[in-house]
C-alpha cells in the first residue's frame, strides 16, 4: 500500500513537469492544449482563469485536470465515435442514459470517457466564480423542505463522498418526486445513467481532483469545496430539474 501511494505521488509529479514543458498560460503557468482529435466532441474552454478557485483549489490542479484528465476523455470519446459514427449523433445525455444502446465492444469506453465528459463539463459550471455564495430561492427552500437545510444537506453530501470508495462523484439530485435526494457514483458514472436527469450539484471525489494540494485528505478537500460553488448556477440546474 505505502509503495502503490508513492508510485501515484511519483506519476502526478511526472505529470506536472511534463505540463511544465508547454507554453505559457493562465497566471504565468505553463501548459499545453491537449491535442486537437477531431471528432463530434470537443474540450469546452474553462471559462475563467486557473487561478480564479484558489486558494481553495489550486491552478495546477485545474489545469491538469482540464487539460489532461478532461482533455483526454474528449479525445478518447472522439475515437469511439470513429468507430461508432451515431455515437455524435445525439446529445451526450440521451446516450448515457440510454447506453444499452452502444455496441457491447465499445460500451465500457462509452461509459467511462462520455460520462468523464459530461461530468466535468457540468462540473466547470458548477464552479464558475461570481455567483452566489449560498442558496437562495427555490433551491434553498427545497434544501430546508427535503433535507433538514444547508448544513444538513453539505455533510449528508460530504459523507456521500467520503463514502465512495476509490474513484467516484457525489451528487445532490431532483428524483423522480420532485425531492432533492444525496447519493454517489462509482468513476466516471452519473445520475443520468441510472434515469436520473434532474441534476443540481456534483462533486469530484478522484485522487486527479484534489491530490496535488490535499494529497489523501478528502474531507479537507471536500470542505474547501463548498467554497468555491456558484450557487446562482446550482439554483437555474434545480429550477429546471423541478420544472
Amino acid at each position: 500500500m505505502i509503495r502503490r501511494e508513492i508510485d501515484r505521488r511519483d506519476a502526478l509529479k511526472a505529470l506536472v513537469a511534463m505540463t511544465a514543458a508547454g507554453f505559457a498560460g493562465h497566471s504565468g503557468l505553463a501548459f499545453a492544449q491537449p491535442t486537437a482529435s477531431g471528432g463530434p466532441f470537443t474540450l469546452p474552454p474553462l471559462g475563467y482563469d486557473y487561478a480564479a478557485l484558489e486558494p481553495h483549489i489550486d491552478a495546477q490542479t485545474m489545469m491538469i485536470h482540464h487539460q489532461r484528465h478532461h482533455g483526454a476523455y474528449v479525445a478518447n470519446a472522439n475515437a469511439l465515435a470513429a468507430k461508432y459514427p451515431a455515437l455524435g449523433a445525439r446529445p451526450i445525455e440521451q446516450t448515457l442514459a440510454d447506453l444499452g444502446s452502444v455496441p457491447d465492444s465499445i460500451r465500457t469506453g462509452v461509459r467511462n470517457n462520455l460520462g468523464g465528459h459530461w461530468n466535468h463539463s457540468f462540473f466547470w459550471d458548477l464552479m464558475r466564480p461570481g455567483g452566489a455564495r449560498e442558496p437562495t430561492g427555490p433551491l434553498k427552500a427545497a434544501i430546508d423542505a427535503d433535507l433538514g437545510g444547508l448544513t444538513q444537506m453539505r455533510d449528508q453530501l460530504d459523507a456521500a463522498g467520503l463514502g465512495r470508495f476509490g474513484s467516484g462523484w457525489a451528487w445532490l439530485i431532483v428524483d423522480k418526486d420532485k425531492k432533492l435526494r444525496i447519493l454517489s457514483t462509482p468513476n466516471q458514472d452519473s445520475p443520468l445513467m441510472d434515469g436520473q436527469s434532474g441534476i443540481v450539484l456534483g462533486v469530484d471525489v478522484w485522487e486527479h481532483a484534489y491530490y496535488l494540494k490535499y494529497q489523501n485528505r478528502r474531507k479537507d478537500y471536500l470542505t474547501a469545496w463548498w467554497n468555491t460553488v456558484n450557487w446562482d448556477t446550482a439554483g437555474a440546474n434545480y429550477r429546471r430539474a423541478a420544472a
